[in-house]
């Protein structure tokens, strides 16, 4: 009999199979704290389980655990990790480093079907899902060397394509006796799927970041063929309706591109399109990568821009590339880790 991955349980979950071999609820939350804020990877180790119980767990479960094949430092702190997987299968995660408030990107698949064209990410297709001990394993590994405070799921592929496995992942992150990450410190990042938004939001209280990227449908379809299921309005009219707790505001994602999207127009009409969203704005300059035909705007593009949504009263942060030079910016996942390693 294959035994169970107990990395895939919320608690709910854990506290239902628990149940299930005849024991006490309540030793859900013990195992539950032993893995996540004590990094257990063997049943031996929690020692505050009676030996018959982690004998019987022993024999119908395990603890899965992922070690990175691979981790490259840049030049500015960021660190990217090459994670292999049980299949043979490898994704990436990046920890961007800022003071008392580290970052890391999680995977929630490997490789992406999006499609995004200005994506070195989409650009290997989606192999399959993460599923939830996969995503959450990225976190333990690297909490292991280094602090981390917030979390974003914006390494490789579309988390809201795979909800069934980034919804009880985020529920063992901001659980109290999981990871106790602060919902506020959880942000879940979309290229825009209206019904998953909306499922997401019911599912979790999270932090939503959406990539926008363009003003117009036109250009939208151009770079990111989703719009072509779901166009400005549509995306649009699910951002107004997430759930946002008081004070909470949407992260808007706008990845500028040299003579596509970088316009003085374009920021007159972006700041038409969020006028009734709560929201923040993320500007990112375009990471240019081998064997993409689109350009790095220039800074007087990003300057004029970024002053344009200011001067309208919108909260706007021009994103700095971290991690250029190991390619673990934005959008550079899967790619130079992977081609260095054997199969």
């Amino acid at each position: 009999m294959e035994k169970i991955d107990i990395k895939n349980f919320t608690l709910q979950g854990l506290e239902a199979y628990i149940a299930g071999l005849g024991k006490e609820r309540f030793r859900a939350k013990q195992i539950f704290k032993w893995l996540y804020q004590m990094d257990a990877t063997s049943f031996a180790e929690m020692t505050n389980v009676s030996k018959e119980f982690r004998s019987n767990l022993e024999e119908s479960a395990t603890i899965s655990n992922l070690v990175p094949e691979v981790v490259e430092e840049s030049q500015d702190g960021t660190k990217k990790y090459l994670f292999r997987l049980s299949d043979g299968a490898s994704v990436e995660s990046v920890l961007i480093p800022d003071e008392g408030r580290n970052t890391l990107c999680i995977s929630s698949q490997v490789g992406c079907a999006m499609g995004c064209t200005f994506c070195l990410t989409g650009s290997f297709g989606l192999s399959r899902n993460l599923s939830t001990a996969e995503i959450v394993n990225q976190v333990c590994a690297v909490k292991r060397n280094d602090p981390v405070r917030n979390i974003v799921f914006m390494g490789m592929g579309e988390p809201l394509a795979n909800l069934s496995a980034v919804i009880p992942a985020v529920k063992i992150l901001t659980d109290p006796d999981g990871f106790q990450f602060s919902t506020r410190k959880v942000t879940v990042s979309t290229s825009g799927l209206p019904p998953q938004m909306a499922e997401l939001g019911r599912g979790v209280t999270v932090n939503l970041a959406v990539s926008l990227n363009a003003t117009t449908d036109t250009v939208r379809s151009q770079i990111m063929p989703v719009n072509q299921s779901y166009p400005l309005q549509d995306l649009l009219a699910a951002c107004k309706a997430f759930p946002l707790p008081s004070r909470r505001w949407i992260t808007i994602e706008y990845v500028l591109i040299r003579d596509l999207n970088d316009t003085l127009e374009d920021a007159k009409r972006l700041v038409r399109l969020i006028a009734h969203i709560p929201s923040k704005v993320n500007l990112i300059p375009f990471n240019e990568h081998e064997g993409c035909v689109f350009k790095s705007p220039g800074q007087d593009a990003i300057d004029r821009f970024h002053r344009y949504l200011l001067d309208k009263n919108v909260t706007v942060i021009t994103r700095s590339s971290r991690g250029t030079d190991i390619s673990a910016a934005c959008g550079q996942l899967k790619g130079r880790l992977e081609n260095q390693l054997p199969h």
